[in-house]
């Protein structure tokens, strides 16, 4: 399976690909379905590593594990 980093930049290529608006609908229909397959797989990835960093706050003597967040999340979700 593919690295998390190496599926982002192909989905970014991707997106830039089908963003120009000249692909043909199948290569299209294509890129679409490899993209989702793309995503699918980085998500798997990030929640995989969210449940070890939730593990190892638990680890660490936290009552409740705190879920990982992102810089952008973080930010946003205080107000």
């Amino acid at each position: 399976m593919p690295k998390f980093e190496d599926c982002l930049q192909r989905l970014e290529k991707i997106v830039q690909e089908l963003e120009k608006g000249d692909v043909p609908l199948e290569k299209s229909l294509t890129l679409f379905e490899e993209g989702m397959q793309l995503s699918s797989a980085c998500r798997k990835e990030l929640e995989e590593a969210e449940g070890k960093v939730e593990i190892l706050l638990k680890q660490n003597g936290k009552l409740q594990p705190e879920p990982f967040e992102g810089v952008g999340e973080r930010a946003g979700s205080r107000r």
